[in-house]
């Protein structure tokens, strides 16, 4: 057996984008998990809402599959951009969560549960956003 010699290498805790990838990670994880349970309970989370069954199932189909994404894109070799574009991605999804609290006919409970993902997004946005000052340039 042979080592490689010449290959950077650094400590583990010396890591750079450690924190990106455990936020992209964490994120995923979260988001694939809820959608998975509003998908499961979409009758039962409807009658809450004020949303139809469709549109709760289409809302946690979105969740795993966006979740799915962004596992995937968090293993990238280069995480620069593909950050940029995660915290992008989850500022206008933050938007778009309190557009649809004011646009959609929601109870008071589907209201506080679309705001209460704006700021799920928007408190993971500003972790990523971290995580990517973090990168070396």
């Amino acid at each position: 057996m042979t080592a490689v010699s010449g290959l950077p290498t650094r400590p583990l805790y010396d890591s750079t984008d450690s924190l990106l990838r455990f936020a992209m990670r964490a994120d995923a994880t979260l988001t694939g998990l809820c959608g998975l349970g509003v998908a499961f309970f979409a009758d039962q989370i409807s009658s809450l809402t004020g949303l139809t069954s469709g549109q709760e199932y289409a809302v946690g189909a979105f969740f795993v599959l966006a979740g799915l994404a962004v596992f995937t894109l968090a293993a990238a070799p280069n995480l620069r951009r593909v950050g940029i574009g995660i915290v992008a991605a989850n500022i206008v999804f933050t938007l778009a969560a309190i557009l649809a609290a004011e646009a959609l006919p929601m109870t008071a409970t589907g209201v506080a549960a679309t705001l209460a993902t704006g700021v799920y997004t928007a408190a993971f946005a500003g972790l990523q956003y971290l995580g990517v000052r973090r990168l070396a340039t």
